[in-house]
């Protein structure tokens, strides 16, 4: 399989941590010959993981289009910022619409498409509100905008960790531990998805993103509970306000054992603003990889064939 360019994009607003010009490190994968470059489908990670998960997906799309897969502020190749508290939302979001403005910089890309797990669907839909993002189509892989309470605890439990493996394969089996819910794969599959994810570093391995990520998700996680699920209550509202407002096609999919997606939650995507069409998956938790078939195959009709 052919490999992707990483590409590097300087962007304004915060400093990066070593007190530079802030880069955002982009996976760019070229359309397969004969195939209109002009169409672009930008991919974009869930919290703690970073560009190359969509290899596989980007293996299948690129028998129609040019993909682009992104590593968000802190994670993978790109700068960590200077304050940890901008790694939030609306910094991503500001620089995402960056990287959308350099892609339509040139003139042969016509349409944009958005696929977005977990973290990254939520970042689409604010993204998507924007008129000047342009988006023709968006996927929200196992993400809606309410997010259970409870699923957010579940991930302040490693989040920022930062642990030392003595070896690869043991921290391949640790990323195995806390990602069950990404359901059943090959030992091989499970190996491509988590290289990406490690540093050699300090005489052994170590995660690949910003150990300060985990600043402002720990800051809500921190509150006490009341007052923490009445934050979450009042970004819930927000989000939903985003979705209702959204008119483009739209793609919902979903573990069938997620435990931050729910079902209720859903149902209310298939029948409130874009009416989003919905695909779950058995034996699936939160997030679906888009490494099966099946999932990949949702993603590619949904953009491709379906009108």
């Amino acid at each position: 399989m052919p490999s992707p360019a990483l590409k590097y994009l300087e962007l304004p607003g915060p400093a990066a941590a070593s007190g530079t010009p802030r880069r955002l490190a982009w996976w760019d994968w070229a359309a397969s010959p004969a195939v209109d470059s002009g169409h672009v489908v930008l991919c974009v990670h869930g919290l703690s993981r970073q560009g190359r998960d969509f290899d596989a997906l980007a293996a299948v799309l690129t028998r129609h289009a040019r993909v682009v897969c992104v590593d968000v502020a802190g994670r993978g190749h790109s700068d960590c910022l200077a304050d940890p508290m901008g790694y939030q939302i609306p910094q991503y979001g500001a620089d995402l619409m960056a990287l959308l403005q350099h892609l339509r910089a040139d003139p042969a890309v016509q349409h944009i498409d958005w696929v977005g797990t977990s973290m990254g669907g939520l970042i689409g839909l604010g993204v998507a509100a924007q008129p000047s993002a342009g988006l023709r189509r968006l996927v929200l892989n196992d993400v809606g905008p309410n997010v259970r309470w409870e699923a957010l605890l579940r991930i302040g439990t490693y989040l920022g960790q930062n642990p030392l493996f003595a070896t690869e394969d043991e921290a391949i089996a640790y990323l195995a531990g806390i990602s069950t819910g990404f359901g059943p794969h090959t030992p091989e599959q499970w190996r491509a998805l988590s290289q990406p994810m490690l540093r050699a570093a300090d005489g052994g391995w170590r995660l690949h993103y910003d150990p300060a990520i985990a600043v402002p998700f720990r800051a809500l996680v921190g509150l006490a509970e009341e007052q923490g699920r009445a934050a979450a209550a009042a970004s819930e509202a927000a989000l939903w306000a985003l979705y209702d407002g959204l008119s483009l096609p739209t793609l919902l999919l979903r573990g069938a054992d997620s435990d931050l997606l729910t079902e209720d939650t859903a149902q209310a995507m298939t029948q409130r603003g874009p009416r989003a069409q919905r695909v779950d998956f058995a034996g699936v938790g939160h997030a679906p990889t888009l490494v099966a078939p099946d999932q990949t195959e949702a993603v590619r009709r949904f953009l491709f064939e379906v009108a």
